[in-house]
Formats: C-alpha cells, sequence, structure tokens
C-alpha cells in the first residue's frame, strides 16, 4: 500500500513538473518577442524624428528667397523629397512589424492560458500547439519585414551620402576635388589608394 502512494506522488509530482515546464516555454518566446517589440518602437521613434527633420529642410528650401545661391538648390530639393519618401516606407513597415510582433505576443500569452486549462481540466489538450504555430509564423512575418526595411534603410544611407560627396565636390576648391573620382577613390593612386571618410560618400 505504502509503495503504490509513492508510485502516486512521483506521478504527481511528474507531471506538475511537466505542467509547469509548460508553462514556462511560451514564456521565453513572450520575452523574445517583448525584445522585438521594443527594439522596433525604438527604431520607429528615430524614423518618425528623421521624417520631421526632413520636413523641415524641405520647408527652409522651399521658402528661400534666391534660391541661385544655395548650391545644387534642385537637386538638394529631389534628394530631400526621394529621403521623405524612403523614410515615410520604412515607417509604414516599422508600424506593420510593431503590429506583427504584438500579435505573436498575443497569441504566445493566449497559448500560455490555454497551457493551463488544458493542464488543470484536461480538456483541449492540442489547443496550444496551433496557437504556439500562429504566433511563431507571426515573428517569421514581422522579422521578413523588418529585413525589408533595413534593406531600405541602407538604400536611404546610400542616397544621402553619394548627394554629400557630390555636394562636396561642388563647392570645395577645384585643386581638392579634382584629386578624387566620383567614387572618392584617389586618381591614379593604384588598388590600395586611401579612401575618403564615408562622410563624403566614399566606399
Amino acid at each position: 500500500m505504502l509503495a503504490s502512494e509513492i508510485v502516486n506522488i512521483k506521478d504527481n509530482f511528474g507531471s506538475t513538473i511537466e505542467f509547469l515546464t509548460a508553462m514556462v516555454t511560451p514564456t521565453l518566446l513572450i520575452s523574445a518577442t517583448g525584445s522585438l517589440v521594443l527594439s522596433t518602437s525604438t527604431r520607429l521613434g528615430r524614423v518618425v524624428d528623421r521624417a520631421r527633420d526632413l520636413e523641415r529642410r524641405l520647408g527652409e528650401m522651399i521658402y528661400v528667397e534666391d534660391k541661385s545661391e544655395v548650391p545644387l538648390y534642385e537637386k538638394r530639393v529631389e534628394v530631400i523629397v526621394d529621403l521623405l519618401d524612403k523614410v515615410t516606407s520604412r515607417s509604414r513597415l516599422l508600424q506593420r512589424a510593431m503590429a506583427t510582433f504584438y500579435y505573436g505576443l498575443g497569441m504566445f500569452i493566449l497559448t500560455s492560458v490555454t497551457i493551463a486549462v488544458a493542464g488543470l481540466f484536461n480538456i483541449y489538450r492540442w489547443l496550444p500547439v496551433p496557437i504556439g504555430v500562429i504566433g511563431i509564423l507571426f515573428l517569421l512575418y514581422g522579422s521578413l519585414l523588418m529585413l525589408k526595411e533595413t534593406s531600405m534603410a541602407t538604400a536611404t544611407i546610400k542616397a544621402e551620402m553619394d548627394f554629400t560627396w557630390e555636394l562636396a565636390r561642388e563647392v570645395a576648391p577645384q585643386e581638392i576635388a579634382s584629386r578624387y573620382n566620383t567614387k572618392g577613390r584617389i586618381k591614379g593612386s593604384g588598388k590600395h589608394a586611401p579612401k575618403v571618410s564615408k562622410t563624403l560618400g566614399g566606399d
């Protein structure tokens, strides 16, 4: 009799450990998703600030009285409008990504709840699995959106640096600008020539 009671205690203890382990597993995904939401929110805030800065710069360019005094005025306005378009697209992608991560977060929380219900009432024991899979799919889609946004961010930086280099060649003294080709390399210096700073649009 005593032996059977000990076996029952061990079985109950093992079931409890399995139940708690199942409850903790979605918590790890919830924590990871929360980190993604936080980083995406920070990135979105920076993009919004960037859009406002570009809007301010565009307004200043529009209301310039003597446009001929501004070097590369038309090119400057064109670049600002192009950057504003790119930044706006990035902000929309980030908003979609953040919403997707929130959906995934909700799915993982719901997974924990369904695990608790299945463990306490021994019903719908299959339900946590598809809910968890849906949450993972949300994370996958959100990650793909973030990859696309990162690619657009790279294109935005390249466009701005290309214009900065063009502007530097326009306003710099001729004897300095003539040393570099359009890619920012010193002319005639060979393969291992020092590059111009990336701030000026070098490779």
